[in-house]
């Protein structure tokens, strides 16, 4: 596994994932995005001084993205997100928040990540915990899934946080 810039050629792997049902629950995407929707994404992220994104990459195919954004300079903040529809259970998804707590903190001086990770989603949130994320707080029924309401878990890591 390796962890690359984003780059064209993988909109195309972006917008296959987009067909996996349990990777949208676990996001909480409800939307449905064309191939030129990604096309327009990766441009657009090549471009954003607000944003570090990385492909998580095996054997030459995108298999998912962590991405710091929107970075707040000013503030030594960021968001974190991640996506992985391939290789769970292969300590991927550690190692690509490891690497961007890693450029947060060390290369751009941030003190503060933040996510958000759906209260159902015990795996990201046992990650989380592991990469040393504390949980903060709840957002009550902030996800509507298939009739139910979900709370939205809020967890946070700073760079004075023993990791």
């Amino acid at each position: 596994m390796e962890l690359v810039p984003l780059r064209p050629e993988f909109a195309a792997q972006l917008h296959a994932s987009s067909d996996n049902a349990e990777v949208n629950r676990l996001t909480g995407t409800h939307a449905t995005f064309t191939l030129q929707d990604y096309e327009a994404y990766v441009e657009r992220t090549l471009n954003d001084p607000d944003r570090y994104t990385r492909a998580i990459v095996e054997d030459g195919k995108c298999i998912g993205e962590v991405v710091l954004n929107p970075i707040d300079a000013h503030n030594r903040k960021s968001g974190l997100r991640i996506a992985l529809w391939d290789g769970f259970g292969k300590g991927y998804g550690t190692i690509a928040i490891k690497h961007v707590l890693d450029h947060a903190f060390n290369v751009l001086d941030l003190h503060r990540v933040d996510l958000e990770v759906y209260e159902f989603n015990e795996r990201a949130i046992h990650v989380y915990k592991k990469c040393g994320f504390r949980e903060e707080g709840r957002l009550r029924d902030a996800l509507l899934w298939d009739g139910v309401f979900y709370d939205a878990i809020v967890m946070s890591i700073l760079s004075t946080d023993s990791i």
